[in-house]
C-alpha cells in the first residue's frame, strides 16, 4: 500500500512517513563514514574515501571535507553533486554575513540556514530532499568549537562526538564509550562544550573508530581524509592533512588500528 504514497515528496504515508526523506536518509548510510571528534584544543574531522580506479586522475582536493568560512569546516556523506550545492549556498551565506556585519558568521547561524533549505525541499512539489548529512565543525567567539549534526530533513543537533555515513551506529556506540568528557567538572557556562580530550586523544580516537568501522584490511592515506579546526593567535585555522600527514597520523596511532593479540 505504501507505493500509493512514496512517489511525492510533500504526501504523507497513513503510517505518517515521508517516504522520501527516509529514502534519503537510506542513500546516506551507504555513504562512506565521517567522523568529528570535539577536543579541548579543537576539532578533528576525518572522513572515508569512495573507492576509485586506478585509471582515475585524482584531484588536488578534498572528497569529503570542505571549508564553508574561515571559520566552518564540514565533513559529508552522500551525495557529493547535492552536498556542492549546499556548500556553495553555504559560503554565499558566510559572505553575505560578513559583508553586512564586518564579522564571521556564527556556527549555529549558518547551519541554521543551511538547514531552513534542506527543510525547504521536503514540503514543496517537484522537488526532493537533498541526499546528503553533514557534520559541521565551528568556532565563534560566544560559544567556542561547536560541533553540528544535520540530515536531509533539516534537522540539526549539536554534538561532543559523531558519525554519519556507513556504520553510523557502531562508531557512535564506540564514540559513547571512548569519549573522554569532563563534564562533571565543567566551570564554563552550559551553552559552552568542554572535553578534557587533547587533540592528540582526539586523532586516536579517530583512528580507532575508523579502524573498526571501513571494511579494509588497513588504513592508508588513499582512503581517509582528516582535517583541524583549531586557534592560531585567537583566530581559526583549518587546516587539512596532507597524504603524508595522513600516514604520519596512522603510524602513529598504530597500536590502536592493530591492537595487539596478546
Amino acid at each position: 500500500m505504501a507505493r500509493r504514497y512514496d512517489s511525492r515528496t510533500t504526501i504523507f504515508s497513513p503510517e505518517g512517513h515521508l517516504y522520501q526523506v527516509e529514502y534519503a536518509m537510506k542513500a546516506i548510510s551507504h555513504a562512506g563514514t565521517v567522523i568529528g571528534v570535539l577536543s579541548k584544543d579543537g576539532i578533528v574531522l576525518a572522513a572515508e574515501r569512495q573507492a576509485t580506479s586506478n585509471l582515475l586522475e585524482q584531484s588536488i582536493g578534498s572528497e569529503k571535507i570542505y571549508e564553508m568560512n574561515d571559520n566552518v569546516v564540514a565533513g559529508v556523506a552522500g551525495l557529493t553533486a547535492d552536498a556542492n550545492i549546499l556548500i556553495n549556498q553555504s559560503r554565499l551565506i558566510a559572505q553575505r554575513y560578513l559583508l553586512r556585519y564586518d564579522s564571521p558568521i556564527p556556527v549555529e547561524q549558518l547551519v541554521r540556514r543551511l538547514c531552513d533549505m534542506k527543510q525547504g525541499y521536503t514540503q514543496f512539489g517537484g522537488l526532493r530532499p537533498f541526499g546528503v548529512s553533514f557534520l559541521c565543525a565551528g568556532w565563534d567567539s560566544t560559544f567556542g568549537f561547536q560541533l553540528y549534526q544535520s540530515d536531509p530533513a533539516g534537522n540539526y543537533s549539536s554534538w561532543k562526538a559523531a558519525c554519519i555515513g556507513e556504520n553510523s551506529g557502531n562508531a557512535q556506540s564506540i564514540l559513547k564509550q571512548e569519549y573522554k568528557d569532563d563534564s562533571s567538572s565543567n566551570t564554563e557556562p552550559s551553552n559552552v562544550t568542554s572535553s578534557s580530550m587533547s587533540m592528540d586523544d582526539a586523532l586516536k580516537l579517530s583512528c580507532l573508530v575508523l579502524s573498526k568501522t571501513i571494511d579494509t584490511a588497513k588504513l592508508t592515506s588513499e582512503k581517509l581524509e582528516f582535517a583541524t579546526l583549531t586557534l592560531k593567535s585567537g583566530k581559526p585555522h583549518i587546516h587539512v592533512y596532507s597524504s603524508e600527514e595522513i600516514d604520519s597520523v596512522l603510524k602513529t596511532h598504530e597500536a590502536v588500528i592493530k591492537p595487539s593479540s596478546d
